[in-house]
C-alpha cells in the first residue's frame, strides 16, 4: 500500500478509533493483529534476505502491549518460513491482555527477558516494544535496550525494523520521550502518523511501509479528522488545471511589493515563480529606483511605479489585481510599514501572502496585524521559517484563548511543531506556513498539512521567496487557501528536486515550471 496515495494522517487516538471502528463493524481484534503481525513478517524477510546468504537470524522485542502482540505473531510467521528467531520479551507473556495475549500463547518457541537481549550475531532486530501512543519518557531496561540495539546498528552494519513507530517516538509529533530506536525501515498500518512525518521522528524512522490490515474508508468516517500528508490526493481537486479557452485575465493577477534598490532581488524571485505557478499577469510595484532594477532583469513581468502607500492604493483599486504578495526585501522602516498597512487594507476578497520582512513588522505589533487581517476580507497566508515564528512566540503565550476554537487534539502539547503553527493560525486568523524539512501548513479551523520529502538543498537564500510567489500564483488562479499553500510547499519541493543538490533560488523558478509540465503529464 503506497502510503504517498493516502490523505488523512492519524494521532494515536484517532487509529485506535479507526480499530475500534473495524471491531465494531465485525473484524475480530485478533484479526487485526494477525494481519499486522504478518505485514512485519513480510517487511522482515524483504530487509534481511538481501544481505544474508545462510539462514537469517533475527531477534525481536516485544513489549506489554499490542505493539509486543503484533511481534509475536510476526516471530511466529517467521520461524514457520524457517528463519532463526529468538523472542524476548519486556515483563511476563502471561500479564498480557486480549489480543496480545492471545498471539502470545500462540508462540511456542522460548521467550527470554529483555534484559538478557544480546544484538551480537544477529542479522536484524524487530522492535515491536512501544507503538505511538507512548505517554511517557523510556527508561530503565527498556532504554538500556534501545541503546544497545543503536550501538549494534551503528557498529555492526545489522538492520532494524520498526513496528508501527520507533520504540519511544511519539507518534502524535515525532518528538523523542527519553530514547528511541534508530530504525531501517518502520511498518505502519492503515494510515500513517503525524510523528512520521515531523522531525526529529521523521529521521528515525527509515523506510515508511504501510500495511492494509483490513480497515477501511468507513473507519474514518465517524473521525473529525485535521491532520493531513501534503500530496496530490489532498489539493488535486482545486489545482488550477491549464484550459485551451482560457486567456490570461481568467488565471489571475499577482502584485509583488519590491523593496529599495539594491534590495530587489527577492521580488523578481517572486515575481518569477509566481508566473511559472501558472498566473496569468504579474506585476511588479516598486520606487523609480527599484523599478530601474528590476528592467534590467525582467521581461514577461509588468513594474508599476510606487512611490508610497497612495500610490499602492491606486494600484490596487484595479480589481483584477486580486493577490498580493509583500515582504521579502520589503524593509523594516516607516514607509515599509506603510506599504504592508496600504496592502491589507479591506479589499473585497483579494488573497494576500506575507514573507521575511512583512512577517517581523507583523511580530512587532501582532494584536493590529489580527484586526487588519480581520477586516481584509481575503485569505492571508504567512510564511514564516521558524527564527521568523520564534517572534511570535510572546504574544502566543499571552493569548490561551487561541486555542478555544481549535480541534481539541491540538491542545496537548504547546511545545511541538505541529501544535504551534496551528496555534499561530488560530490566533491571528490566518494559514501559516511553518517552514523547515517537514513544512507544515495550519489554517485557523485547526486543519493541517505536513510535507514527507522536501529537499535540503531549499535550505538556501531566496527559497523561501520562490515559495510566496507560488503559494501566491496558485491564490491569483481561485486555488482555496489551504490547498494552495499546501500544493505550493508540495511543487517547491518537486522543483528543488529537478534543480539537483546544488541549486541556487535563481534555478527554481524555471524548474518550477518543468515540475509543473511533468505534474500534468502523469495527471492528465
Amino acid at each position: 500500500m503506497d502510503w504517498r496515495q493516502t490523505r488523512e494522517l492519524l494521532t494515536p487516538t484517532e487509529m485506535a478509533a479507526a480499530d475500534a471502528s473495524a471491531i465494531a463493524g465485525g473484524t475480530p481484534g485478533f484479526a487485526l493483529m494477525e494481519r499486522a503481525g504478518a505485514a512485519v513478517a513480510q517487511e522482515a524477510v524483504r530487509l534481511v534476505l538481501p544481505i544474508c546468504r545462510a539462514r537469517p537470524r533475527i531477534g525481536i522485542l516485544c513489549g506489554p502491549g499490542n505493539n509486543g502482540g503484533d511481534g509475536y505473531v510476526a516471530a511466529r510467521l517467521l520461524a514457520l518460513r524457517g528463519l532463526s528467531v529468538r523472542l524476548f520479551a519486556l515483563g511476563e507473556p502471561a500479564r498480557l491482555k486480549g489480543d496480545a495475549f492471545m498471539a502470545a500463547k500462540a508462540w511456542t518457541g522460548s521467550v527470554e527477558p529483555l534484559q538478557h537481549f544480546d544484538p551480537a550475531g544477529l542479522d536484524l532486530v524487530v522492535d515491536a516494544l512501544f507503538g505511538a501512543g507512548l505517554a511517557r519518557d523510556l527508561e530503565g531496561e527498556a532504554l538500556a535496550c534501545i541503546q544497545r540495539v543503536n550501538e549494534w546498528r551503528a557498529v555492526s552494519g545489522g538492520r532494524v525494523l520498526a513496528v508501527d513507530v520507533p520504540s519511544g517516538l511519539d507518534g502524535g509529533n515525532g518528538r523523542i520521550r527519553g530514547g528511541a530506536i534508530e530504525a531501517d525501515a518502520t511498518v505502519s498500518f492503515f494510515r500513517l502518523k503525524p510523528g512520521h512525518l515531523l522531525l526529529p521522528g521523521k529521521a528515525l524512522c527509515g523506510d515508511l511501509r504501510l500495511a492494509h490490515i483490513g480497515l477501511s474508508e468507513k473507519d474514518l468516517a465517524p473521525l473529525a479528522l485535521a491532520t493531513f500528508l501534503n500530496g496530490p490526493p489532498l489539493w488535486l481537486p482545486c489545482l488550477p488545471r491549464p484550459l485551451p479557452l482560457a486567456h490570461k485575465y481568467h488565471r489571475g493577477h499577482v502584485l509583488v511589493l519590491s523593496g529599495p534598490a539594491f534590495r530587489t532581488g527577492a521580488a523578481r524571485l517572486v515575481a518569477q515563480s509566481g508566473a511559472r505557478s501558472g498566473a496569468g499577469l504579474v506585476t511588479i510595484a516598486g520606487t523609480r529606483a527599484a523599478l530601474g532594477e528590476h528592467a534590467a532583469q525582467v521581461t514577461a513581468i509588468m513594474l508599476a511605479p510606487c512611490e508610497g502607500p497612495s500610490d499602492l492604493t491606486r494600484i490596487l483599486a484595479d480589481r483584477r489585481m486580486n493577490c498580493v504578495v509583500a515582504g521579502p526585501g520589503l524593509g523594516l522602516d516607516a514607509s515599509a510599514r506603510a506599504l504592508l498597512e496600504a496592502a491589507l487594507a479591506p479589499a473585497n476578497g483579494r488573497a494576500a501572502v506575507l514573507d521575511a520582512d512583512a512577517l517581523t513588522l507583523a511580530a512587532a505589533d501582532p494584536e493590529g496585524f489580527r484586526a487588519r487581517i480581520a477586516a481584509f476580507g481575503g485569505p492571508v497566508i504567512l510564511t514564516p521559517h521558524e527564527g521568523e515564528f520564534s517572534r511570535f512566540h510572546r504574544y502566543l503565550k499571552r493569548r490561551p484563548e487561541s486555542l478555544s476554537q481549535a480541534p481539541e487534539s491540538i491542545c496537548e502539547d504547546a511545545d511541538d511543531k505541529l501544535v504551534r503553527a496551528r496555534r499561530l493560525a488560530a490566533a491571528l486568523g490566518a494559514i501559516v506556513v511553518l517552514k523547515g524539512p517537514d513544512s507544515i501548513v495550519a489554517a485557523p479551523d485547526g486543519r493541517a498539512s505536513i510535507a514527507f520529502d522536501l529537499p535540503p538543498c531549499l535550505a538556501t537564500a531566496g527559497s523561501g521567496d520562490v515559495l510566496a510567489g507560488l503559494i501566491g500564483g496558485l491564490l491569483a488562479q481561485g486555488m482555496p487557501a489551504f490547498e494552495a499553500a499546501s500544493a505550493a510547499v508540495w511543487f517547491h519541493g518537486a522543483a528543488a528536486r529537478l534543480a539537483g543538490g546544488s541549486l541556487t533560488a535563481d534555478d527554481l523558478p524555471s524548474a518550477l515550471g518543468l515540475a509543473f509540465e511533468n505534474f500534468w503529464k502523469n495527471h492528465p
